[in-house]
């Protein structure tokens, strides 16, 4: 009987354990009970609630932190602009000849050789430069290769801006690189220039002016050698193209420079990020170049944090910038200028057309300025000489 007992009492035990655990499995809610599926799905949503919220309280402050980034450096920072990082640099004896520390020192240089005044980057343009009643100091133009491996002076990729070249090839944006020298050479590019008194003096013309045609790069090194044989005239040019044009095109020009003894007189610029890094790599110290455009940045934002750089490293000695950007971003300020001075590193200007700029920029030690209106700074660093 007691034997019995025990295993009614075991088996009670058990069936009381077994709907204690199919309770434990279940939750009564008002509709019912759910099932152990229905649980689990509860835990994953649970489990997913509290994965966001861990997920907000890492990627929030991580957002507020770029954001506290990117207000500090696109608007607190630049705002600070007119704060020295260096004292005032008055004087300089250093070894790069196109710092001037500006004032009646600063350097005009005629931007595409005066596209205001002539067609620009033609002999028309050059020839004000060299035989006006003004003086230029350094001559700025662009260079492209023709696709049989001439170096022409020409600003743009195509030659619709400043030639009758969709009339003549008979459709638009022809390339450079894609006509021969010859071809390009029946263009008037002096079509589309409009004078000061609003005329269009190059059309409507039987025979094309040879000084408004093309030019090669040894054709306007060639007069430019014979108009300046005292050799103090400098040089800015820029290489247009990129990739296996751009860099055949910078060898073209830097044996053009070896052979007419202006390599020491030459800024070299490009906005092709693959160039720059060709110029350093085959003609570091041979070749005097610009910043390129993060250079640029990071040199600005070098000036910004005031940090102290190794001048050794920065690989140029020329910056070639606007004054800013909407007027915000200022780079024209005495103080960012002075901070490229205590670095060994000139800061050129373009394209200033405006006189008040140009007063502006020559007050805050400017080394050089790009107008395409040479005659009018001419004329205002006169009047502040006298």
């Amino acid at each position: 009987m007691e034997n019995e007992m025990q295993t009614l009492d075991g088996a009670e035990e058990t069936g009381i354990s077994d709907v204690t655990n199919d309770v434990e499995k279940s939750v009564v809610d008002g509709d019912g009970i759910l099932t152990e599926f229905e649980i689990r799905r509860e835990q994953k949503a649970a489990e997913k609630k509290r994965r966001k919220k861990l997920a907000k309280r890492i990627v929030l402050p991580i957002v507020f932190a770029l954001l506290f980034v990117f207000v500090l450096n696109i608007l607190i920072l630049p705002l600070t602009g007119a704060h020295a990082r260096v004292g005032a640099v008055v004087e300089y004896n250093g070894d790069n000849q196109y710092i001037t520390l500006g004032g009646e020192n600063t350097m005009l240089s005629a931007h595409r050789a005066g596209g205001d005044l002539a067609p620009e980057e033609t002999l028309s343009a050059f020839k004000l430069c060299m035989e006006s009643d003004y003086r230029v100091d350094i001559v700025e133009f662009d260079l492209h290769l023709t696709k049989d491996g001439h170096l022409v002076l020409m600003h743009d990729h195509e030659v619709d801006r400043t030639s009758d070249g969709p009339a003549v090839f008979g459709k638009k944006d022809v390339k450079v690189q894609d006509k021969t020298l010859a071809e390009l050479k029946t263009l008037n590019f002096g079509y589309n220039f409009q004078a000061p008194d609003g005329s269009y003096p190059y059309r409507d013309i039987e025979v094309i002016p040879d000084d408004v045609r093309i030019l090669t790069l040894d054709e306007i090194l060639t007069y430019l050698a014979e108009q300046r044989p005292d050799g103090d005239l400098n040089y800015i040019i820029e290489i247009k193209d990129k990739g296996k044009v751009g860099k055949k095109a910078m060898d073209k020009l830097f044996e053009a420079m070896e052979r007419f003894g202006i390599t020491d007189r030459t800024i070299v610029g490009t906005f092709q990020g693959d160039i720059t890094k060709y110029i350093d790599d085959v003609y570091g110290g041979k070749v005097k170049r610009s910043a390129g455009i993060l250079e640029v940045l990071n040199f600005y934002y070098a000036f910004l944090w005031g940090v102290k750089q190794n001048p050794d490293k920065l690989g140029y000695d020329v910056l070639q910038i606007p004054m800013g950007f909407n007027g915000f971003f200022d780079m024209a300020t005495p103080q960012f200028i002075d901070y490229a001075h205590s670095l060994g590193i000139a800061v050129q200007y373009w394209t200033i057309n405006d006189s008040d700029d140009i007063v502006k920029l020559i007050n805050n030690r400017a080394d050089a300025i790009m107008t395409d209106n040479p005659k009018l700074m001419y004329d205002i660093m006169t009047e502040m000489a006298e």
